[in-house]
């Protein structure tokens, strides 16, 4: 793998989470909302508050956060090894859980990376969003936007659906900063349980999720225009 950073100069965005909703300053001075926010609030709920029911909602609150600590050292754990820095482990379970899981994306994921030029990397698109995406490089020799995903159990691809819709954002807003042609983006995700899954989204399906994509995002001006 070939680490070269300089290919694009990214600018730095400030987060502001002052109004309870994750919100990012663009160069321009503009605030607008993350990708994860504009989908969290415009995506269909029934399914999660089935699961809730199901499970109790103080179950359903322990099982988020586990999953939420052991992603975000998977893949804290991924950015040191894509940027070549020695990660501290306190060997607490769930350090030892995720060091595992990101072993598995980077032997079955990341073997496929030529050239990495970025690594959580902050990306905005004019005055409509922005967001941060784990790699920006070449996969497979085509460039890509790479996103990393743990899961509690394998998923299927209709699950996954919003994925796509986030590679779809990134993806535009690298092409909005950088006057790159990127058109293909990838997902790598490792289970709790150490399965690996690849979920690819190519050129013509960027065309499809793009436009899914701004569609959301109308939706989500509609709906804080109505707040």
């Amino acid at each position: 793998m070939i680490r070269n950073f300089s290919k694009y100069n990214y600018p730095e965005l400030v987060r502001d989470d002052a109004t309870g909703t994750r919100l990012y300053k663009t160069p321009e001075n503009d605030l607008v909302p993350s990708v994860t926010t504009i989908l969290s609030k415009t995506k269909d709920t029934t399914g999660l508050k089935n699961w809730e029911n199901r499970v109790g909602k103080k179950e359903a609150q322990r099982i988020r956060n586990e999953a939420a600590a052991v992603g975000t050292s998977m893949h804290l754990t991924l950015e040191c090894y894509l940027l070549e820095t020695k990660r501290e482990f306190d060997f607490s379970p769930v350090h030892s859980k995720a060091k595992k899981m990101a072993d598995v994306i980077v032997n079955e994921g990341l073997k496929y990376l030529d050239e990495v030029w970025g690594c959580e990397v902050q990306l905005y698109n004019s005055n409509l969003y922005a967001g941060t995406t784990d790699v920006v490089g070449l996969y497979k020799g085509v460039p890509h936007i790479v996103d990393f995903k743990q899961t509690n159990k394998p998923k299927k691809e209709e699950w996954i659906q919003d994925y796509y819709l986030q590679l779809a954002a990134y993806i535009n807003a690298h092409n909005y900063m950088t006057g790159s042609e990127i058109e293909n983006g990838v997902i790598l995700m490792c289970s709790q349980g150490l399965e690996f899954q690849k979920f690819e989204l190519n050129e013509i399906q960027f065309q499809k999720y793009s436009y899914m994509w701004f569609n959301r995002l109308d939706q989500y001006k509609a709906l804080i225009s109505q707040s």
